[in-house]
């Protein structure tokens, strides 16, 4: 049977990650491996001034299971390195996330981050993530739509390299208008911090903020997520601005 790992950002007790690992179970041998405490945020990062601790967890029953005390990276990092030992996983899923990681989200989010981190290990990878912050959510609309996703990855629908960047309206079944693939959107966060001070009169600073995006184009992901569609962005680890190596050529020596 193919290998599914499991993981996500949002730690292995959230309701996201119950409904993914209910979602794929049918597709293969199901392994998880996600944070012991709420990760998001994280982006990309990995543990590297300290020991990371992984313990077997039984909080999917009979499905093997690890809580990992580190990023949602390092979830990925030591499932293939240690506890898969050496078995390659088919397909990583990562989510169901409690929030969406549209547009210039996907730079931040460990959701997004632990499917990257598969994807440059050559393992096809999608990240999942739900538009909406009740911890209490209705995943159940998504699950044909997941599926559907899942089995065409397993059967070789992804490319080398490439991982699928998932965005789900919180909207009911009957108002979900299918899939649509999309571009990275360009909207952005407009950011502030408040100001306070702890009980011993130390400022501190606490980060807020907005997302704007004022008039998404058709094709990008904002726009889909608004409109009732399921967005699907291809997405890769190279960052080279193609269009801008032609005019910084004159540099050349």
């Amino acid at each position: 049977m193919p290998i599914i790992l499991v993981t996500n950002d949002d730690g292995i007790t959230s309701q996201g990650i119950r409904a993914l690992v209910e979602a794929v179970k049918p597709y293969g041998e199901v392994v998880v491996v996600a944070p012991d405490s709420p990760q998001s945020g994280q982006g990309h990062a990995i543990s590297i001034h300290g020991p990371i601790y992984v313990r077997r967890s039984d909080v999917f029953g009979g499905i093997e299971s690890y809580e990992c005390s580190g990023t949602p990276v390092d979830c990925v990092k030591l499932a293939k390195s240690v506890i898969l030992a050496g078995r390659t996983p088919d397909l990583c899923v990562s989510g169901i996330n409690h929030g969406t990681n549209h547009s210039i989200n996907i730079l931040y989010s460990g959701t997004m981050s632990a499917a990257m981190e598969a994807s440059l290990e050559g393992i096809p990878s999608i990240g999942f993530s739900l538009d909406t912050y009740q911890s209490e959510a209705d995943f159940t609309p998504s699950i044909p739509y997941i599926q559907k996703l899942v089995q065409f990855a397993l059967s070789g629908g992804i490319q080398v390299g490439t991982l699928l960047n998932v965005n789900i309206p919180n909207l009911p079944s009957d108002q979900l208008k299918g899939i649509k693939i999309c571009r990275q959107g360009e909207g952005r966060w407009v950011e502030g911090y408040l100001e306070n001070k702890d009980p011993r009169d130390r400022p501190y600073y606490w980060l807020t903020g907005k997302f704007e995006h004022e008039n998404p184009n058709p094709d990008e992901d904002t726009w889909a997520m608004r409109n009732g569609y399921i967005s699907v962005v291809p997405a890769h680890h190279d960052l080279t601005n193609y269009a801008a190596i032609p005019s910084l050529k004159v540099l050349e020596s």
